[in-house]
């Protein structure tokens, strides 16, 4: 039987201040570039989320370069020193368990972006304007 993802809402309070301390730690590896890796150094990269599994042993960070530029290259990059990245997460969390890190592409802005150009499409615009 297939378990559905769970929503954020649905997460309990320490699953997702485990899942936000690990997008800082991230965040602060790549924007001081502790990460000996050229393509890494050379953009700039953000975390937008990091998703825990709630056995905290798997997570799931969504990464968008900067202007959405190069972004195969860089997931290349990130998926290569993902050991890397696990050991200093491990290292600084000090959790039992180190998380398997998991390196996604952030496609929220392409879905925003979608919903914005359905919003204002000529058809839906009227309906939502003011009578």
């Amino acid at each position: 039987m297939v378990r559905a993802t769970s929503t954020p809402e649905q997460q309990s309070v320490r699953v997702l201040k485990v899942g936000e301390r690990v997008r800082h730690i991230l965040s602060e590896l790549l924007a001081r570039g502790e990460v000996h890796d050229d393509t890494l150094t050379a953009h700039a990269v953000s975390v937008t989320e990091v998703r825990m599994t709630p056995d905290l042993r798997n997570a799931a960070a969504y990464v968008k370069p900067l202007l959405g530029l190069d972004e195969d290259v860089v997931l290349k990059a990130l998926r290569t020193n993902t050991a890397f990245f696990q050991r200093e997460v491990a290292k600084r969390l000090g959790l039992k368990f180190a998380p398997k890190l998991q390196f996604k592409p952030d496609e929220s802005f392409e879905e925003a972006e979608r919903i914005e150009k359905l919003l204002s499409d000529p058809k839906v615009a009227r309906d939502l304007g003011d009578d």
